[in-house]
């Protein structure tokens, strides 16, 4: 048996039921990957392209065997399954799963970098990512998820869902 690696995802949707849609996703990763925490669901406000509906937004600590290139295939395949279709950057979409970090790596490839590259200035995904691991530290910036979260501007757009 291989050494599970600890991994951050984002999960996104704003289009059809927003929650269902993240529901179904945690789902379908749970069938390969082990769920180990879940962050509260965020309704935050779209970053870069406005004019869309409001993203539903939760971060979650997986363990795995699969390496961050197949983890990254796993997460393009749920996005695909799910109606995700790539018309243009931040568009509106049913599911959007981010890899954040994989272990302590740091990965820059065509296709994948990891920690996720516009992670410390997105507080849609710091704040949640505070809620489950505010002690985990960027490898790249030497801070906490819990500093970084307390300086990242954007905080009024990101209300706790129900």
């Amino acid at each position: 048996m291989s050494k599970l690696a600890i991994a951050y995802l984002c999960l996104g949707s704003n289009l059809g039921e927003r929650e269902k849609n993240l529901t179904q996703a945690l789902t379908s990763l749970s069938q390969k990957v082990n769920l180990e925490k879940v962050s509260s669901i965020y309704e935050t406000e779209p970053v870069g392209y406005k004019e869309q509906p409001f993203f539903l937004n939760m971060v979650c600590q997986i363990t795995t065997d699969l390496s961050p290139w197949e983890l990254l295939r796993l997460a393009k395949n749920i996005e695909s399954k799910m109606g995700r279709t790539f018309s243009f950057t931040n568009a509106p979409r049913p599911i959007d799963i981010d890899i954040l970090f994989y272990d302590d790596q740091s990965i820059q490839t065509q296709n994948l970098t990891v920690p996720h590259p516009r992670l410390a200035d997105r507080a849609f995904v710091l704040i949640p990512l505070a809620e489950i691991a505010p002690e985990l530290t960027h490898p790249g910036l030497n801070k906490s998820v819990a500093e970084l979260a307390s300086s990242v501007r954007g905080h009024n757009g990101v209300r706790k869902w129900h």
